[in-house]
């Protein structure tokens, strides 16, 4: 009596799950693709956030070269303090430039992860079609 052998021998069967069929490495590929995928949504979210803070910096910076005399400023969401205005510019100055620094980085990594990603899906479609 002959056993009916499955034509995939030693690859799992799972008509729900359409990465079942591909070898180990292929999925392997994919695994790693999704999470680069999340951590380039992540970086996404940090580089929006910086550009937000930025912006907001920039505003700032304006804000208080039009003002004369002392300032006060929030710190926190209760404390007021009273600063000069060229303290303050120095404080914005000096951040504007540490997130300019931070978004360099972030633009890089974007970079890299983007190049990284699109070499992945080349091979894993190669895989998928051949």
């Amino acid at each position: 009596m002959e056993e009916d052998v499955p034509k995939n021998e030693g690859q799992a069967q799972n008509p729900t799950n359409p990465l079942a069929n591909l070898d180990e490495e292929t999925q392997g590929k994919i695994q790693e693709m999704q999470m680069l995928e999340q951590t380039f949504q992540q970086l996404l979210m940090q580089k929006n956030a910086f550009s937000m803070e930025s912006n907001e910096t920039e505003l700032i910076i304006k804000e208080v070269e039009k003002s004369k005399g002392e300032i006060s400023r929030i710190i926190g969401s209760q404390v007021v303090i009273r600063s000069t205005k060229e303290k303050i510019l120095e404080e914005m100055k000096t951040k504007k430039e540490l997130i300019k620094t931070r978004s360099i980085a972030i633009d890089k990594q974007e970079k890299e992860l983007s190049e990284k990603l699109d070499s992945l899906r080349e091979e894993i479609m190669a895989k998928i079609q051949a």
